[in-house]
């Protein structure tokens, strides 16, 4: 039986965070939930990766060993990409307890489903872009089941984080200082504290871990009098930079780089928020650069839940806190405020003073006074020299992938 982590049509939902990722490249807590698949079954089963195809090309160069889009065996388990994977995912995944025919239903969500590939397939065994799940359940015996976790809106990564935070922290060796450690340097509570090996503590810093844990990674740096407390990770090769105050529930890529009061926040890999200024309950994706004196409001003042925007739509969250939501190369200028609630598209750039519209779409350039088309070649060239200063060359299908999205999202220019 074939194993295919897919992705549906209830994925475009999350954009602009998934536009130049796989659903299961999102983040909550420290993994990115193909992570936590991986880690969950423990390679008892081979998994299949369905993604939509203009991104194959670029995860197959980063994963070249995988197979991708493609059916195999005549019998296929299915299981949702945007499933948060847990004990009992992994359960249904490996122990072949789902009969053929059958599917599981969430709410109108299908997390499982054992199938013929018949029904994945069209003329030419191709696989569509997005499984239409409703479809394929109607062919299906559904037995409905819950307790799962699973990503039906864009807010949802926050919304999870901080109880996924606690159960990643399950697998880590806390307790273990391995590390170089300034004796300078306050561990409170080491027991639980994880410093890698390779990683540097500096002169100063304090690791608080009396009300929750901090974990280091290895070759990552705190530099001197960084505070870190109440659940922090710092992914492999990342630094929070001197003074800094990163506290409650915050997730820090590899190699992104930290500075000025953080919470409840998840930075993807690649991303750089050195500087002053206040992120709290916000997601920044990769290769996002915050400028000095950036501050994110994630509290309104009458203390409401807050409204997204979303293709021009308002949608409520039913979250008191929620801050920036920021795609892939997003960019602020020195001292930008975002409003609470705020969706930042892919390589957009907002600068001018005052709070730029809650919803600033892909590929624009302004700010509060009004936005204007970023034209794909800059932004491409300006792409190209951010990845180059972390020594990465922009690879062709990379490039692609700009493109395709500044295609698919284009829009006159807008004033507000």
């Amino acid at each position: 039986m074939q194993v295919i982590v897919f992705e549906d049509t209830r994925v475009p939902r999350l954009k602009p965070l998934v536009n130049l990722k796989p659903v299961y490249g999102l983040y909550t807590g420290f993994r990115s939930l193909q992570e936590k698949l991986e880690h969950a079954i423990k390679g008892r089963v081979k998994l299949t990766w369905h993604l939509r195809r203009y991104l194959a090309p670029y995860y197959r160069e980063q994963h070249p060993e995988v197979v991708l889009n493609k059916v195999e065996e005549d019998d296929v388990l299915l299981v949702n990409g945007r499933l948060v994977a847990s004990e009992a995912a992994a359960a249904m995944i490996t122990e072949s307890a789902i009969e053929p025919g059958k599917a599981y239903m969430q709410g109108d969500d299908l997390l499982f489903a054992r199938v013929h590939r018949r029904l994945l397939e069209n003329d030419r065994g191709v696989m569509p872009d997005l499984i239409d799940a409703p479809r394929l359940a109607g062919e299906l015996d559904c037995e409905t089941v819950t307790g799962f976790r699973i990503i039906r809106n864009i807010w949802d990564v926050i919304a999870f984080h901080p109880d996924e935070m606690l159960l990643d922290a399950g697998t880590l060796e806390l307790g273990r200082i391995a590390g170089n450690v300034h004796p300078s340097a306050s561990l409170v509570n080491p027991s639980n504290i994880y410093v890698a090996p390779g990683a540097v503590v500096r002169a100063g810093a304090v690791l608080d871990a009396d009300e929750g844990f901090v974990a280091v990674g290895e070759g990552a740096i705190v530099d001197p009098q960084a505070v870190l407390m109440q659940n922090v990770w710092l992914a492999p090769r990342s630094r929070v930079k001197t003074g800094a105050n990163i506290y409650s529930n915050v997730t820090v890529g590899m190699a992104s780089k930290i500075g000025g009061e953080v919470e409840d926040s998840i930075i993807e890999p690649f991303a750089n928020k050195q500087h002053d200024g206040f992120l709290g309950h916000s997601y920044i994706s990769s290769w996002c650069n915050l400028g000095a004196g950036t501050n994110t409001s994630d509290l309104k003042n009458n203390y409401s839940p807050i409204k997204l925007i979303l293709n021009g739509r308002e949608e409520m969250t039913g979250l008191q806190f929620l801050g920036l939501l920021m795609g892939d190369h997003g960019k602020s200028s020195i001292n930008s405020m975002f409003n609470t609630g705020t969706v930042v598209g892919t390589a957009a750039n907002v600068f001018n003073a005052g709070f730029p519209p809650k919803e600033v779409f892909s590929f624009s350039w302004g700010g509060s006074a009004g936005f204007q088309p970023y034209e794909i070649e800059k932004a491409v060239e300006t792409a190209k020299m951010v990845m180059a200063r972390r020594n990465i060359v922009m690879s062709s299908a990379y490039e692609s992938m700009l493109h395709f999205i500044a295609a698919a999202e284009s829009r006159d220019p807008l004033f507000v």
